[in-house]
């Protein structure tokens, strides 16, 4: 008789448990069902191979696009017009930046002067933890030349690019959520609150999440900074590796020569502009988990003869008129 009655207290115990699993199965399926319909959005550069090609026709059937890596859907796909419209760019110049920057100030303005007429440019200053701008966005770009002023050059004025850079995707000088956002850093890179080299840098992470969620596209240009530590190798690597940590997340890219600062900046600032003009607006619908968020981002690009440069994060919000 007892043996017979835990037979049935063992078959009763399994039911629950069974009748708790599939419970609990169902409520996963329900919650993964439930998820909504999101969208976002990225700025993708093409380019053809070589400078002298003419740029490749890119159709929506040559895009595969994962987000989170998960197969998303292309809504978008159109290159922004050749004249700026609606494009957005901060020069973003490090403070403590040696005084010899200054034999790139003529670089710098002509590259300001030729921008295109409708292009909205600012120039700001890497002090304390923030953007400090000379000036709003503004298309009168004779102006901003006689905004520019040498680095105040002083140990420790900035003690991270990093703090700057969040500070100025906090406080971007604009409204216009559809324009695109362009950022060149001129720095070394050096994160002094986090001198060891650590690709988990927490305020490099942070400055990528902020730039992100700010539809920031983030390029750089590595430029030495005063003091003993921040002209070593060490700091020169370091400097360098996390500055392309976050031009290769938010899809733009990272300039250096070396070791040691640049002759001129020209040569970028020429590639720079010939980025601007062949730059494409992707947009996507994927799956959202809860909220707005930041995910992993790979496009695949199947047309030949062309380079592409694509953010490797993006932001997921729900799907509506606008993001």
């Amino acid at each position: 008789m007892k043996c017979l009655v835990r037979m049935k207290n063992r078959q009763l115990v399994a039911r629950i448990a069974l009748a708790t699993m599939l419970a609990a199965a169902s409520l996963f399926a329900a919650a993964a069902e439930a998820q909504e319909e999101g969208q976002g959005q990225a700025v993708v550069t093409v380019l053809p191979k070589h400078e002298s090609e003419l740029q490749a026709s890119v159709a929506n059937q040559d895009l595969a696009v994962k987000v989170d890596g998960k197969n998303a859907e292309v809504t978008k796909w159109a290159q922004y017009p050749s004249n700026g419209n609606r494009l957005e760019l901060v020069l973003l110049i490090d403070d403590s930046a040696r005084s010899s920057l200054g034999r790139q100030m003529d670089d710098i303005a002509q590259f300001l002067k030729t921008l295109p007429p409708n292009t909205k440019a600012s120039v700001a200053y890497m002090e304390n933890g923030r953007a400090a701008f000379s000036g709003p966005l503004t298309t009168d770009h004779a102006h901003l030349v006689g905004e520019l002023h040498l680095p105040a050059g002083g140990v420790g004025v900035n003690s991270s690019p990093y703090f700057c850079l969040s500070d100025l995707a906090h406080r971007w000088p604009s409204n216009d959520a559809g324009a695109r956002r362009e950022v060149v850093m001129v720095t070394n890179g050096v994160d002094n609150y986090e001198r060891q080299y650590d690709p988990d840098d927490p305020y490099v992470l942070a400055a990528i999440t902020d730039s992100i969620r700010a539809h920031m596209v983030v390029y750089s240009i590595y430029w030495v900074d005063r003091g003993a530590f921040d002209a070593t190798a060490y700091a020169n690597n370091t400097g360098q590796n996390l500055l392309a940590e976050v031009t290769q997340a938010t899809g733009g890219r990272s300039f250096w020569e070396g070791m040691g600062n640049p002759v001129s900046f020209a040569p970028y600032f020429d590639e720079l502009t010939r980025r601007f003009q062949n730059q494409y607006e992707l947009g996507f619908t994927a799956k959202l988990k809860n909220k707005p968020e930041v995910e992993s981002f790979k496009l695949k690009l199947s047309a030949p003869g062309s380079s592409v440069d694509a953010p490797q994060q993006v932001l997921v919000v729900p799907a509506g008129p606008a993001q």
